[in-house]
């Protein structure tokens, strides 16, 4: 039975202020994510339907505040907090949070193409 932690992830991102540490179990990613600033990804998911995220999440909180919009909508979950963000989100994350998230790894993967396009494509915008 597989199983990982913050210190044993085998992938580690780095996203400017967003630490990334991610492991793939049985087709979901685990990943334990820390904020050291505020992030706001309405920009980097335009290009997704409805300018949301189209991936499902379910996670914890392990420190710090995270809002999620969905429609007319609004959470706020906050340390200690269990959530599930289902497709159609658009999450919003204090400096300073951590959350542990597990999501599949294919929706997951084609949300992040469509920010890391929209991310090239802003720093050809400013070359």
């Amino acid at each position: 039975m597989p199983k990982v932690s913050k210190e044993t992830a085998s992938q580690v991102q780095e996203f400017g202020p967003v630490t990334d540490r991610r492991e793939e179990m049985s087709g979901y990613s685990v990943e334990f994510v820390s904020f050291g600033a505020d992030a706001d990804l309405d920009g980097p998911l335009q290009s997704l339907p409805g300018g949301a995220c189209q991936c499902p999440h379910w996670g914890y909180v392990i420190a710090g505040r995270m809002r999620a919009v969905l429609g007319d909508q609004e959470e706020v979950y906050q340390a200690g907090d269990a959530f599930y963000l289902p497709p159609g989100h658009r999450p919003y994350v204090d400096a300073g949070t951590e959350l542990l998230q597990f999501s599949p790894t294919d929706e997951l993967a084609r949300t992040e193409q469509a920010i890391a396009e929209w991310m090239s494509r802003q720093q050809g915008a400013t070359a």
